[in-house]
């Protein structure tokens, strides 16, 4: 594949209003690939899930009226999108690269994690006072960063998340980084030789800071001399790329000082920023979208989007809007996305204790196992149904027992994912404790050697000053 942007294709979102939709643009050209009607996103409010399913929250005017609204498309089957409608209005959304969870921020402060495959409402709580700007998953999925106008960044462990019942404890929050009293504009993982588990976060007070997901602390603050909307980081972990409110748009190594590098090519704030296979690409209030060579970080094109101000941003390839191949099916068919997202959560609670097992109607021969709490629905079941004919009544017990055993299933399923993230984590920090042994056993074998180097020199030293003394 070559390094260009001829079979890249830019999905461009404003927030001007729903009848503007969505736009896939060709990189090379400029020239619209694809229209997807009734579309407009907040910012952060655009995430693309396994290549495959774009998932977009709509915009909440100030005095409407009602919840929000969550739409998915489908990249390679045109048709209207999926609507799915919230409690409340949602902000920024994100999604972890496996694609299993799909999160959401609301202006209320609350959170939301939904599992994409069942469209379950997992967990929601108040994760914030204030609005939630941004969010996103660690790369391996194990932890949910959330940023909010309160200018605080929180870090939650997703097996807290996943496995408490009650979140009005605080002891769900792995913790917080207080970045400033300036709400928070962007967050980016990162992932270097020096650290696997670094966060970039900025904030409209011009500063950007990095932190180790590891050590839950501040590594390094970044000075700008204009406020931060928007930033980035280069793939490689070390260039870090922040758009700023009069359009500028600064680079510089991510952990180390340099030479700050300004790219002009904006008139109004920078609103979106993200990377193709060879440029960056970037968006502003404008209504320009640019994108950069990064080699030489000259501008390549530069399109003017007349729908309004670009407030979102996602790279995909073009032979993803084309219909999938018969072996692309296979392995997306294993994955399956709801078709909707469920407003309120499901309360379900699995006792451990079985009773007798109960046949199944399509073999007298195979048995399973249900739990107490199930069996008592059963009962409950049976007593409103007396008055049915006996085939009506085994069918609906048989639907009663497959609805359990599919719960059952999802809780397993559940715990093996959980357990899966634990057992990453234990080795994560296996790795840290190691590292942190070797550099502490490095040091003290250098201090030992500059010890014995001054001995010896002193020694080496002292019959010269005996001779000189008896002289």
């Amino acid at each position: 594949m070559g390094m260009g942007n001829s079979d890249e294709a830019l999905v461009v979102c404003s927030n001007k209003s729903s009848a503007t939709g969505m736009s896939i643009m060709d990189m090379s050209t400029g020239e619209q690939l694809l229209h997807i009607p009734t579309c407009a996103s907040p910012p952060h409010g655009l995430c693309c899930l396994r290549n495959h399913f774009l998932f977009a929250s709509q915009i909440h005017r100030h005095g409407s009226v009602g919840g929000g609204a969550i739409f998915m498309w489908h990249l390679n089957k045109p048709q209207p999108p999926l609507r799915s409608y919230p409690l409340e209005a949602i902000g920024p959304l994100s999604c972890t690269k496996d694609g299993v969870y799909l999160s959401g921020g609301a202006l209320s402060g609350n959170a939301y994690i939904w599992e994409v495959c069942s469209g379950k409402l997992l967990k929601t709580w108040r994760a914030h006072h204030r609005s939630l700007t941004c969010m996103l998953f660690s790369d391996d999925g194990s932890l949910f960063v959330s940023g909010s106008e309160d200018g605080i960044i929180c870090v939650w462990s997703m097996i807290s998340l996943l496995d408490v019942e009650d979140l009005s404890s605080s002891s769900i929050l792995h913790f917080t980084l207080e970045h400033s009293s300036s709400p928070i504009t962007g967050l980016s993982s990162t992932s270097s030789v020096s650290s696997s588990s670094g966060l970039v976060s900025s904030s409209k007070d011009g500063t950007c800071k990095v932190s180790d997901l590891v050590l839950g602390r501040i590594t390094r603050t970044i000075i700008y001399p204009q406020s931060i909307t928007e930033i980035v980081v280069h793939p490689t972990g070390q260039i870090l790329i922040c758009g700023t409110v009069h359009g500028t748009i600064f680079i510089n190594n991510l952990h180390f000082e340099d030479q700050l590098v300004e790219l002009q090519g904006h008139n109004g704030a920078v609103t979106a920023l993200t990377f193709s296979q060879s440029s960056l690409v970037s968006a502003s209030e404008d209504c320009t979208i640019c994108i950069w060579d990064i080699t030489t970080w000259k501008i390549k094109q530069k399109f003017n989007y007349q729908k309004g101000a670009v407030t979102n941003l996602v790279v995909i390839h073009q032979s993803w809007l084309l219909p999938m191949a018969n072996n692309n099916r296979k392995s997306m068919n294993s994955f399956r996305v709801s078709s909707s997202l469920d407003k309120y959560p499901q309360h379900q609670k699995f006792s451990k204790e079985t009773i007798t097992l109960i046949p199944n109607s399509s073999s007298s021969s195979s048995f399973q196992s249900i739990s107490t709490g199930s069996c008592q629905q059963i009962l409950k079941l049976q007593q409103s149904q007396k008055e049915l004919t006996p085939e009506a009544a085994a069918a609906a017990m048989q639907m009663e027992v497959e609805k359990c055993m599919k719960n059952r299933i999802w809780a397993l399923k559940m715990t093996k994912h959980v357990m899966e993230m634990n057992r990453h984590l234990q080795s994560r920090l296996l790795d840290l404790m190691q590292i942190r042994f070797l550099s502490c056993r490095e040091r003290r074998n250098h201090k030992l050697f500059l010890d014995q180097s001054t001995s010896s020199n002193n020694n080496n030293g002292s019959p010269s000053q005996d001779h000189d003394h008896h002289q």
